[in-house]
């Protein structure tokens, strides 16, 4: 039998003992006018690191999202960074009311993972784009297609998680990583690649098809 999951990302444990101690120590001095707001802090926290189950689509070639939030990039560029020649960009731009937790969006090898020390623009910016710090993860697919998932820093988000190492195999929708307080994630797909969101739409991590991946 397995055992039941805290819905919790264990990244929050720190931030959410800090706030519920700060509390409580508030509410045994009596303090009630710094305890009620503490309290709130403490409730926001552990709303914010909240982890839910997601449910990967049947279709074996279902390329989902890998980010909860809105969708704010749809179109296809060069950008060398990451792929050679025109792809297909795909960005998401997740606010702090957002669930931050991470998910592959296709199954695949991850075959490199580059983290870039940067500045801490507004994420939801082309000049937090270029410039923001970010760890890119390069992955050939279970149907040998190269695509690369970048986590992007921002404004207040100063600290990006990620669980996958090189030469890890992972599932669609698994879990790979989170980024602290907002930002965005950006997807680097081959330019053939006909996605079925567009700029605007809100999207779910593992669960919201962005697309199909078919054979390379």
């Amino acid at each position: 039998m397995k055992a039941p999951r805290i819905p919790i990302a264990q990244e929050g444990y720190p931030f959410i003992l800090f706030a519920g101690f700060s509390t409580l120590i508030l509410a045994i001095l009596e303090f009630a006018y710094a305890a009620l707001p503490a309290l709130a802090v403490t409730g926001f926290v552990l709303w914010f690191f909240r982890d839910p189950e997601r449910v990967a689509p049947p279709h074996a070639d279902a390329f989902v999202s890998p980010a909860d939030g809105k969708v704010i990039v749809a179109e296809k560029i060069t950008d060398d960074r990451f792929m050679q020649g025109e792809v297909m960009k795909i960005s998401i731009f997740m606010n702090v009311f957002n669930v931050h937790v991470n998910r592959f969006p296709f199954g695949g090898e991850v075959k490199e993972i580059t983290l870039r020390p940067g500045k801490f623009y507004s994420a939801d910016t082309n000049k937090g784009a270029l410039h923001n710090e970010y760890c890119a993860i390069t992955v050939t697919s279970k149907n040998n297609i190269k695509y690369c998932v970048v986590q992007v820093a921002g404004l207040i988000a100063r600290r990006i998680v990620c669980w996958a190492e090189k030469g890890d195999s992972l599932a669609t929708g698994q879990r790979y990583g989170l980024i602290r307080f907002g930002s965005r994630v950006d997807l680097y797909l081959p330019a053939h690649f006909s996605t079925s969101v567009k700029k605007g739409d809100k999207v779910r991590a593992g669960e919201t098809v962005l697309g199909y991946l078919g054979a390379a």
